[in-house]
């Protein structure tokens, strides 16, 4: 059977099928899987790529049953459950998952793509990293370039990719880099965040909202509710209430949609662009293909949309691996049932908001901070990356010091301070 995604989805069902003797063929783009929650954390320097990736053909070392390929996917004919690569080659099997992620949504917003960064994956991360050093380096060596907005950075979206993202940039521009740039003017920096709706986290409580909201507003994280962008500039960003802000780092958060291959595969799409799926996470008239985490709209037990969490393509990718192997036996499918653990966010140094179980016990402050520390530390995939998270946070939060803040992309820290339309 044939697997197309290294990530959470992709992972387990490929590691469940291969414990049962089932071969499986595990396709994607990259050589690693990478822990897609921390990855706000490479973009502010607080981590480093070895912390959140690990190479999967490491993980698959104890797994003979699975192949790995490294390839792009070019297309995907779902009626004969083949893709085909980049450089012209055609994989199958008798089975098709389709565990391909998703990209930015960016709903047709004009110069969204050209110019916004979006954070969904590693290059993504490190081509933000890179364009915040480079703002900071240009504002050190000249402070006419604040004039340009240099220090105002507008971030998309209020959930909770562009609530820690919010957190951890007003981190770096209060608490670390002082250290490093004792000229830099902080004080005039200014982190925006954008949304149509009326308050952060929208799917937590009113008192995580309540709690994050304020936690923000205190490090000078400024809010604008009820606007959305209408046109993202090299230089600016119009918002729909007719303001315009001055900036040249526009982080976009504002959600996700199928990656593009499995979008252009004539599958049924429905929210966000995703694919939907029946169930038993099959695909409409294809009870050998499935569609898992991100790119999938998938309704739990009760009829409801399921988010695009890591906890939920984990169980997913394991669920339909035991669908598949029924499927095989020769036995019925069943539906997939999701065990809701909870959901946390990260929102500063000793302030986070976790609603625990289906029940949603509530924890705020370091006490929060704390279990969101263990949690995502216990769902790293590889010993080396547990501990390189625990030792660089520990090492972060004692000295603030900022290893890897690294320029891995030349052309996002050369900033063309003449660039606008």
């Amino acid at each position: 059977m044939l697997v197309v995604g290294g990530g959470f989805a992709g992972v387990a069902c490929a590691k469940n099928l291969s414990k049962y003797g089932v071969e499986v063929h595990l396709v994607d783009r990259n050589n690693y899987h990478q822990f897609q929650p921390l990855l706000y954390q490479v973009a502010t320097a607080q981590l480093g790529v070895p912390d959140i990736a690990r190479p999967l053909r490491d993980m698959f070392t104890k797994h003979t049953q699975v192949r790995i390929t490294t390839a792009d996917v070019a297309s995907v004919d779902i009626d004969a459950r083949t893709i085909t690569t980049a450089d012209g080659v055609t994989l199958g099997g008798d089975i098709l998952v389709l565990a391909a992620g998703a990209r930015a949504n960016f709903f047709d917003t004009p110069g969204a793509e050209e110019h916004a960064y979006p954070l969904y994956c590693l290059d993504d991360a490190e081509r933000l990293r890179s364009r915040l050093l480079g703002i900071i380096d240009s504002v050190d060596r000249d402070a006419k370039y604040l004039d340009q907005g240099a220090l105002n950075f507008v971030i998309v979206g209020a959930g909770a990719t562009g609530v820690e993202t919010a957190g951890a940039l007003s981190e770096l521009i209060h608490d670390v880099l002082p250290h490093f740039y004792p000229d830099l003017p902080v004080h005039l920096a200014n982190v925006i965040v954008v949304d149509h709706g009326p308050h952060v986290l929208n799917g937590f409580s009113d008192k995580s909202q309540a709690f994050t909201r304020k936690e923000l507003e205190k490090v000078g994280v400024e809010f604008r509710f009820g606007t959305g962008v209408k046109e993202i500039h090299p230089d600016k960003v119009a918002l729909s209430d007719g303001s315009e802000i001055i900036t040249r780092t526009v982080v976009w958060a504002g959600g996700l949609q199928a990656a593009g291959v499995i979008g252009a595969a004539g599958l049924p799409q429905g929210r966000g662009g995703r694919i939907d799926v029946e169930p038993d996470l099959s695909v409409t008239g294809y009870p050998d293909v499935y569609v898992l985490g991100d790119a999938a709209n998938i309704i739990d037990q009760h009829g409801n949309p399921l988010p695009q969490l890591g906890s939920v393509a984990q169980q997913a990718g394991t669920w339909a691996a035991q669908n598949i192997r029924a499927n095989i036996a020769g036995h019925p499918t069943t539906p997939f049932t999701y065990h809701d653990k909870g959901i946390m966010a990260m929102v500063g140094r000793n302030a986070a908001v976790a609603e625990l179980g289906p029940d949603r016990h509530e924890l705020t402050g370091p006490l929060a901070f704390a279990a969101w520390l263990g949690v995502h530390a216990s769902l790293l995939s590889g010993t080396r990356q547990k501990l390189g998270a625990l030792l660089t946070w520990s090492t972060d939060y004692v000295s603030k010091k900022r290893p890897t803040a690294l320029v891995d992309h030349p052309d996002d820290y050369r900033i063309d301070w003449d660039a606008e339309d």
